[in-house]
């Protein structure tokens, strides 16, 4: 049987850590819930206690939540929850802790923080139960009950690529989770107002794409919008999946354009890189080069490696700096990548292969 998962709870509040405790206890496929009243004690507990999810408020004495996200990140990547009542859809704060590579957040109230707690419960239960699904299915703490995991074939078939043999205009595609909001921006910001277009997933919520994008808009020469049905592919624009729908590449003639889609997860992720990734292979060949950028699991490793087979060339970011070097190590482990390099030589890199 496989074993159940084990949660750290951080937060200064005693009502807090007492209610978190005994929700998460009460799911059968939790096992034990440590709690912690600040990081410090959190990173004291963690020398004998690794826990599979921790759930983490903002607004803490001693230490704010987020530096101790940043710290946690570089230095022991594991899934985090944010549980706070800065938390709320949209917000600056809450965008900044997913960049910093939460995986979710649960919204607290200012007031009534128990009752909302216990009222929530299912739905608290369920967000660090998938949070918990962000470590690769091959690990012993896959659980027994978690959906079977998904290949690309659930929304698009793998097939005879359709793509030109060559064409004058070249495509990017691009997939990053943990971390890889920092890395994007990066990417981003060196990139010349004529780059080739480029297709984005980056692991997120729903509804933190299109704040995410706007940002990245501001700061770079590029357009950066999020993906919307029927977007074309051109010149200086970057498309960034929107937060639960898939985004595929298609082409029409010389024309790429996206299709934004409902689906099941694939590869754990909806959006999922591998399903971006296929869609590439098949529509683009070798007018695409393939970036693959820090981020827990493994989406994107085997999409990479049917872009390689369909023409295309593709990077990986290297292991010195990644916040997680999770995706890139197993793009690398499939085959998939030509060359590995750090992140700031991935943008010249995709434009000297597209010139």
């Amino acid at each position: 049987m496989s074993k159940k998962i084990q949660v750290l709870v951080v937060d200064d509040s005693a009502v807090v850590r007492q209610t978190l405790t005994e929700i998460l206890a009460s799911d059968k496929e939790i096992g034990l819930v440590e709690s912690a009243l600040d990081p410090y004690v959190a990173a004291e507990k963690m020398r004998t206690f690794v826990p599979d999810v921790i759930t983490l408020d903002i607004e803490m004495p001693r230490m704010d939540g987020l530096t101790f996200l940043q710290k946690l990140m570089a230095q022991h990547p594991i899934p985090v929850v944010i549980c706070s009542s800065l938390a709320e859809d949209g917000c600056e704060t809450t965008l900044r802790a997913l960049e910093l590579g939460a995986v979710d957040f649960i919204t607290k109230p200012k007031l009534g923080t128990k009752l909302y707690l216990e009222e929530s419960r299912i739905g608290i239960c369920d967000t660090v139960k998938a949070a918990a699904g962000v470590r690769s299915p091959k690990g012993k703490h896959a659980l027994s009950k978690v959906q079977p995991k998904l290949t690309a074939d659930a929304m698009i078939a793998k097939g005879t690529s359709h793509a030109m043999i060559q064409t004058t205009e070249r495509i990017v595609a691009v997939g990053a989770s943990t971390g890889g909001t920092e890395a994007l921006r990066e990417f981003l910001e060196v990139l010349p107002v004529d780059c080739p277009g480029i297709v984005i997933v980056q692991h997120m919520p729903e509804k933190f794409t299109a704040a995410f994008a706007k940002r990245l808009d501001s700061i770079c020469a590029v357009q950066v919008k999020e993906a919307e049905d029927g977007d074309t592919v051109i010149r200086g624009r970057a498309l960034i999946a929107p937060g639960n729908r898939h985004t595929l590449l298609k082409r029409s003639g010389a024309r790429y354009y996206v299709e934004v889609k409902d689906g099941p997860l694939v590869s754990r992720h909806r959006p999922s890189v591998d399903v971006l990734f296929r869609s590439v292979a098949r529509y683009a060949g070798g007018n695409a080069v393939g970036v693959i950028m820090t981020g827990m699991g493994d989406d994107g490793a085997l999409g990479m490696a049917e872009m390689k087979e369909a023409g295309a060339t593709n990077l990986a970011q290297d292991e010195s700096t990644c916040v997680v070097f999770g995706m890139p190590a197993e793009a690398i482990k499939h085959g998939g990548v030509h060359k590995v390099l750090p992140l700031g030589s991935l943008a010249q890199e995709a434009l000297r292969l597209c010139a």
